[in-house]
């Protein structure tokens, strides 16, 4: 007897689809389930796309999907799971989701990967002051007493999220043995013992950390969390790393201190974003801004479409989703 294959159908923009479920990646995912023959690459009330929702199980989304509003699952009386082949649920998910008892999973595991690659990068150019060095060379070398590195320096980390954890879990094993400092509201000292660092407050951190990386969600506390008064207490001389979301850090306050050359930052997220033309930060010799590339980009993105595809087939044969979220996680994930 063959074993029953649910309904399935993609959900993403058309650009999206191609690069994250390239052929292969849709044959796959069909042996697995019944997919819809054309992915949904636009709204979701179009009289193709009511008809494919009607009987779809498993909604695959990603990038450029519309938010599943109560509206929309009306028009979905079978849906099941959402699995989404992208980082964040937040634009995607609504009540709505919450309240039908959906299954959620998302592939954010895969999406963290390059973001703490990035990171890393980031923080090691840092440590080495390579935005001032470059800003005067060739004119004029740093000189041997004045070139910084990595050895003994102390990172902050705001927030424990999944990237995050594995920033501290790569400094920390890393031979230039950095002094990790962390806060996070909802972690302890023993959990942050665990990990590999030492729990502070956010005023601490700022005051002994040489380069702060922030990896905390966006919630109506974190708006602004990194303030005028906060940014002021970072030692001179010292880094600002965003690769999280734009509004935890108070962009003008950042920017003044960055004019004068105390603090330097790697941002590749800001707010607004992207900055108007003209920004200081974008101008600023000091300061680095690139276009939110630190997740998966271009050949990387085909990861997600891996790791969405296991989880259906995981879904599928009653095994335990690896990338499960629930309501309650939206309070400590980006």
């Amino acid at each position: 007897m063959t074993a029953y294959r649910p309904t399935a159908a993609l959900a993403m923009g058309a650009e999206v689809v191609e690069r994250v479920f390239p052929p292969e990646l849709r044959e796959r995912l069909g042996r697995s389930v019944r997919l819809a023959p054309r992915p949904l690459t636009g709204p979701l009330d179009t009289p193709e796309a009511v008809e494919v929702l009607a009987t779809t199980e498993i909604l695959v989304t990603g990038w450029d999907c519309p938010p599943l509003t109560r509206q929309v699952l009306s028009r979905a009386p079978r849906l099941r799971a959402v699995v989404h082949a992208a980082g964040s649920v937040r634009p995607l998910v609504t009540d709505a989701v919450w309240e039908r008892g959906l299954t959620v999973s998302s592939a954010a595991d895969a999406n963290a990967g390059p973001v703490v690659a990035f990171t890393l990068a980031a923080i090691t150019f840092a440590a080495k002051s390579a935005l001032t060095a470059a800003a005067r060379y060739p004119d004029a070398w740093p000189a041997f007493a004045e070139r910084t590195g990595t050895d003994g320096c102390t990172v902050g980390v705001i927030g424990a999220s999944r990237i995050g954890r594995r920033v501290i879990e790569a400094l920390n094993a890393d031979t230039a043995a950095y002094r990790v400092l962390l806060h996070d509201p909802y972690v302890d000292e023993a959990e942050a013992a665990r990990l590999g660092a030492e729990l502070t407050d956010l005023a601490d951190l700022c005051r002994r950390s040489a380069i702060v990386s922030v990896h905390a969600p966006e919630l109506p506390e974190t708006r602004g969390l990194l303030s005028a008064e906060m940014l002021s207490l970072v030692p001179d001389g010292g880094t600002l790393i965003n690769t999280a979301r734009g509004s935890l850090v108070d962009t003008e306050a950042l920017a003044r201190e960055c004019a004068t050359g105390r603090l330097s930052a790697y941002l590749d997220v800001t707010t607004p974003e992207p900055l108007p033309a003209g920004h200081p930060l974008l101008t600023l010799p000091n300061v680095l801004v690139t276009p939110h590339i630190a997740g998966t980009q271009g050949a990387e993105v085909r990861r997600l479409g891996v790791y969405a595809t296991e989880e259906v087939e995981r879904y599928v044969s009653g095994r335990e989703l690896v990338g499960r979220t629930d309501r309650g996680d939206l309070l400590r994930v980006a």
